[in-house]
């Protein structure tokens, strides 16, 4: 219930004919094998590039990014970054990910950001 990701996170596994996110038991099972310190750092990254990919079109960009912030940063407005802040962070991300320069973070560029963190294996985004 605290996890800022959880309708994300229902969204990516949900195989839901029905569109409503719901996941089964066997969506359940394959979101808990991801979470789990078996599954690969390959692994692990595909689904959380999935999860930060709120618009689902294949890539991070300014938007995805700025959503990803706010859930991070909490539902308050006080809590959240101002516009200035939020450009800064957003220009920073891409300055350092975005390999390419086309204003965007796909998945191969995400997972070369992850591959040189090396909690990001032993990071869970528990559900």
């Amino acid at each position: 219930q605290a996890n800022p990701f959880r309708h994300r996170i229902c969204h990516v596994f949900s195989t839901s004919e029905e569109g409503d996110d719901s996941l089964s038991f066997e969506d359940f099972l394959d979101m808990l094998s991801v979470f789990s310190d078996a599954a690969t750092s390959d692994v692990k990254s595909h689904y959380a590039f999935r999860i930060f990919d709120f618009d689902d079109d294949g890539t991070l960009d300014r938007k995805d990014l700025e959503n990803l912030v706010n859930c991070l940063t909490g539902p308050g407005e006080e809590s959240r970054l101002s516009s200035a802040d939020m450009e800064q962070l957003i220009h920073n991300i891409l300055e350092e990910s975005d390999i390419d320069k086309d204003g965007t973070i796909n998945l191969s560029e995400f997972q070369h950001v992850v591959s040189r963190s090396p909690d990001f294996a032993r990071y869970k985004l528990s559900a």
